[in-house]
């Protein structure tokens, strides 16, 4: 009896060694300009497998995430959202994708920015 007792405690604490919590939480800064920008860039750090949420800040181009360190890493989101036509801190979008987004959405121009700065969108 005191074989088993030991024997399933030795499964009881192998078994909550591996059910660690292997979420990880950051924020990123990735350029855009509106909503549009908004859903672009969520919808392509959600495509990373492995990110849980994803949020992001038309103010401050902050992006809030949620991921599995298992599963992804900082550099795969960020070149997915590269990959969408936004730049991130590490990662500049192909200027071919870059050119292939909305008019109203190139956060690279000057006078884009300063219009929705000032309410267009």
């Amino acid at each position: 009896m005191k074989k088993i007792i030991v024997i399933l405690g030795i499964l009881f604490i192998g078994a909550t060694g591996f059910a660690q919590n292997k979420n990880a939480k950051a924020t990123i800064e990735v350029d855009g300009v509106c909503g549009m920008c908004k859903d672009r860039i969520e919808k392509a750090s959600i495509q990373a497998k492995g990110v849980k949420s994803a949020s992001w800040n038309v103010d401050t181009h902050q992006l809030d995430l949620i991921y599995n360190e298992g599963k992804t890493d900082l550099t795969t989101i960020q070149q997915s959202i590269a990959d969408s036509g936004h730049d991130t801190q590490d990662i500049k979008a192909k200027d071919e994708v870059y050119n292939a987004i909305d008019p109203c959405c190139k956060y690279r121009d000057p006078q884009v920015v300063d219009d929705h700065k000032n309410g267009a969108e």
